[in-house]
């Protein structure tokens, strides 16, 4: 996770696309029954239990609109909340907490769905040296929200994008003509602090890669049979990373082999919203 500010130096400019989004010219809804700036207040209520996450970011988007919303919370980010739990007291204009009010549960509920799908599976590795990492597959324009949720529910980033490492998947393998060709182009051309990591899908990949001399292998889409056949060839000369349709159920199946990663796109691309809501809106 970057520091604050850094964070919402890159943050800010999704957060305010966010609010342009829902927003194009003004809210008819809260125009129409609220004619002028009038303090109001609310609260933050979870309808379900999970791994909170997000709450700056929650707190960003209705002071982007107005900075004199104030937001006390009851809770910080990674902190375990339960359905019916008082999360946060807001009060601020009545206007801009209900302009702002979809948006900012936007980020929290997907967030913290993150966090807490992502705390789960990595419960399963307890008692394991197994690092969970999730991956590139990401909502477009949401990739720093969902990747600080991966890492505030206990598992750790991957690439964060193409320019972080190298990882040859099939397409680039079948590009350059094979797996050791791959790993030779990608080592003459990246710098040589860089790990070179493979994706392979079969034991002779196995064999091609770690004669070429990847950094890190990662089996792909293999039977438990053959990451086990993978993982004895590779006998500690390179890292291994198992990779492929990994869901909570999956890492039940396999956190008894002995790798070093395992990547799950789930964690970004199919964990569930945390319900969380705002409630009790009154003039004060």
């Amino acid at each position: 996770m970057q520091d604050p500010v850094s964070f919402f130096v890159n943050a800010d400019k999704y957060i305010r696309s966010a609010l342009q989004e829902d927003i194009t010219s003004e809210d008819v809804t809260t125009n129409s029954i609220m004619r002028k700036a009038t303090m109001g207040a609310c609260e933050l209520i979870a309808k379900q239990d999970g791994v909170i996450c997000g709450l700056k970011v929650f707190e960003r988007v209705f002071t982007m609109l107005d900075h004199k919303v104030e937001i006390s919370f009851n809770f910080e980010d990674g902190d375990e909340v339960h359905s019916g739990d008082l999360m946060a007291r807001l009060k601020g204009d009545i206007r801009i907490l209900l302009q702002a009010e979809r948006t900012a549960l936007n980020y929290l509920q997907r967030m913290s769905g993150i966090a807490t799908y992502t705390r789960e599976a990595v419960s399963l590795l307890e008692g394991t040296s197994i690092t969970l990492l999730d991956t590139r597959k990401t909502t477009p324009n949401m990739r720093i929200f969902e990747k600080y949720a991966v890492k505030t529910g206990g598992g750790c980033n991957h690439r964060f994008n193409l320019s972080d490492g190298v990882l040859l998947k099939d397409n680039h393998i079948g590009a350059a003509g094979g797996v050791a060709k791959a790993i030779k182009m990608a080592k003459e051309y990246a710098s040589p602090v860089r790990k070179i990591e493979v994706e392979v899908e079969n034991l002779d990949m196995v064999k091609e890669a770690v004669e070429a001399g990847a950094d890190i292998i990662m089996l792909d889409n293999m039977s438990i049979k053959e990451m086990d056949e993978g993982i004895s060839f590779i006998n500690g000369r390179c890292k291994i990373e198992i990779s492929g349709n990994v869901t909570k159920e999956k890492i039940e199946q396999i956190r008894h082999l002995k790798v070093d990663y395992i990547s799950s796109g789930a964690l970004t691309h199919s964990a569930p919203i945390l319900d969380l809501s705002l409630k009790n809106m009154r003039q004060v």
